[in-house]
């Protein structure tokens, strides 16, 4: 995929109660996984955007927020499916890390195999 910096995507949970306009920094060229803690659990993939490139569309009410440790990191999910569509980044707070597989027409296929963020020796940890 070759984005500009103005092409946006939808992104939607699995329900549909949330609907996403993104606007990604960097095309899929950032798609990654994580191995901290609760990433490894959640096992999504992730692209980046900028701080404005998230806009919710539909359902902000539906959007719960998860965090912990730090608390910089803040993950959004659907309150109705469960699903997991954004969060802000511990790495880089000033930048969100997307669900790549909430985006529409992203083919989970395509991306393997994903490079890995070093989050279990997050310099936030020591």
């Amino acid at each position: 995929m070759t984005d500009t910096p103005t092409d946006t995507h939808t992104a939607t949970c699995h329900c549909g109660a949330v609907e996403l306009r993104v606007r990604l920094s960097d095309g899929t060229n950032t798609a990654r996984r994580c191995d901290c803690s609760y990433c490894r659990r959640r096992s999504a993939a992730v692209v980046s955007a900028p701080l404005d490139g998230i806009e919710v569309v539909k359902g902000a009410e539906n959007l719960t927020l998860y965090s912990f440790g730090t608390h910089t990191a803040q993950h959004h999910f659907c309150k109705t499916c469960g699903v997991y569509m954004y969060h802000r980044r511990r790495s880089n707070p000033n930048e969100y890390g997307v669900n790549l597989y909430c985006i529409a027409g992203m083919e989970p296929t395509e991306f393997e195999p994903l490079a890995w963020h070093d989050g279990v020796n997050h310099p936030s940890d020591t």
